[in-house]
Parts: structure tokens; C-alpha cells; sequence
């Protein structure tokens, strides 16, 4: 009896969240979420440097936005159905939004129910690098950016055909660019 109630009680209380988190998300309409701040204030940030970065927290925690580098730096977690990104069909680029690395493509994403921006695949093979995440009393591997280190978010197996893959991403570690983007 009391395991029935904490279930209805537990999910009611996920109900609410996750209706309080789709409602906030509907004031969001722009797909172009490019952090120009990054590209103008950030001298580590650059969309076709490849070289592997090595830069201290201290640094980046000068660089980025607090929210930016909780997630990026400190591995954090947005708030599920809150990213832009998460439910955008846009085509165009993914990049990540301390460095600028290229990392995944939108013909690369699908959509998922998670409330973060899901991939199927990353751009290319060192685009994005893993390691094992034990947190939170959890066995998971955790995404990071492949040139400056970043937590991006967490594979896991449950993605679509053809590789079964889930990249799900924190969309506050992404930058967009869309491919019909105008110059100015």
C-alpha cells in the first residue's frame, strides 16, 4: 500500500516538473542560438581550429557564462525540456559552445523524449571523446568535446538505427548555426 502511494505520489511530482519545464519552453522560438559572444570574447573559440586545447578552469570560468561553465566545466545538467536546441528541426551545425569544435550535424539528430538535444552520431570520430562517469551512483559515459574537453553530456545505447547511439547533449554546450544562415 505505502510503495503505491510514494509511485503515485513520485510521479505526480514528475508530471509537474515536466509540465513546468514544456510550458517554459514554449516562449522560446529561435533556433539560432550561435553564442556571438564567444565568437568576439573568446580567443580559444574557432570553428576550424582543430588543435587540442589545454586551458585551466580558472581561465574559462573568466571566459564563459556562469551557466555555461557549471555545465561545460563542473558537469552539470540543464533542466530537461529548457535548451533551445532540444526539439529544433533546423537544419545546420551543431558546434561546441566553448570552443567552437564542429560536433555534430542535424541530419545527425533525432527526436527523443529526453528533453535534450539527442544525436545519433557525432560529426567525426574525434569530435567528441568519452570517458567512464560513475556519478550520482550511476554507470554512464560521459560526452566531451574533443578539442577543449567540455562535458557535453552522455552516450547511452538506446538510440535509433543505424549505430543505436544516443548522444543526449546539454543544448547550453551548443552553439547552431543554421545552414541558411545570412551573412551580414
Amino acid at each position: 500500500m505505502k510503495k503505491s502511494i510514494v509511485k503515485t505520489i513520485s510521479l505526480s511530482l514528475l508530471l509537474g516538473i515536466f509540465m513546468g519545464a514544456c510550458a517554459q519552453n514554449k516562449s522560446q522560438k529561435s533556433d539560432d542560438v550561435s553564442t556571438e559572444k564567444n565568437i568576439t570574447t573568446n580567443p580559444y573559440y574557432s570553428r576550424t581550429a582543430t588543435n587540442k586545447l589545454s586551458v585551466s578552469n580558472a581561465q574559462w570560468k573568466k571566459l564563459l557564462s556562469p551557466e555555461l561553465y557549471a555545465v561545460a566545466r563542473n558537469a552539470d545538467t540543464e533542466r530537461a525540456f529548457t535548451g533551445k536546441l532540444w526539439s529544433s528541426e533546423t537544419k545546420g551545425t551543431y558546434y561546441c559552445a566553448v570552443c567552437g569544435n564542429k560536433l555534430f550535424r542535424s541530419d545527425q539528430k533525432f527526436v527523443s523524449s529526453c528533453g535534450w538535444p539527442s544525436f545519433f552520431e557525432q560529426e567525426n570520430k574525434s569530435s567528441v571523446v568519452f570517458r567512464d562517469d560513475n556519478s550520482l551512483g550511476m554507470e554512464r559515459t560521459e560526452a566531451l568535446c574533443g578539442r577543449c574537453d567540455s562535458h557535453l553530456g552522455h552516450l547511452f545505447d538506446d538510440g535509433p538505427a543505424p549505430t543505436g547511439k544516443r548522444y543526449c547533449m546539454n543544448a547550453i554546450s551548443l552553439d547552431f548555426e543554421p545552414d541558411n544562415k545570412q551573412k551580414p
